[in-house]
């Protein structure tokens, strides 16, 4: 699933990466790249959802952000720096709140 989600992003970004760049070889090593760089980031991201217990709800901000400044971006102008800044604010919270508090215990026996 994660090869044909990598794949389908590929195929998508192509007309955008074309207007930025005419070069075909830009465009082929660009993707190769996203390619590759989506699968090792999706397991990064796995893995630290699995460290800590908070970062999930931190993605979700995260993606709450992002579409909500997709969808004001005719009426308001947010700055790069501070979606970054917004962004790493909230997962650098979440880590946060999730090494200095202990997940609930569902009361369900793990074994």
């Amino acid at each position: 699933m994660i090869g044909i989600t990598d794949v389908v992003f590929a195929v998508d970004s192509i007309p955008a990466i074309f207007e930025i760049t005419e070069n075909p070889f830009i465009v082929m090593t660009s993707n190769i790249f996203a390619i590759l760089g989506l699968r090792a980031l999706y397991f990064l991201l796995a893995d630290l959802a699995s460290r800590f217990h908070l970062v999930s709800y931190g993605f979700a901000c995260v993606l709450i952000f992002v579409s909500t400044k997709m969808l004001i971006v005719n009426w308001v102008k947010i700055p790069v720096f501070i979606s970054l800044g917004v962004v790493a604010l909230i997962l650098l919270t979440s880590v946060l709140l999730s090494w200095f508090t202990k997940p609930k215990d569902d009361g369900v026996n793990p074994t």
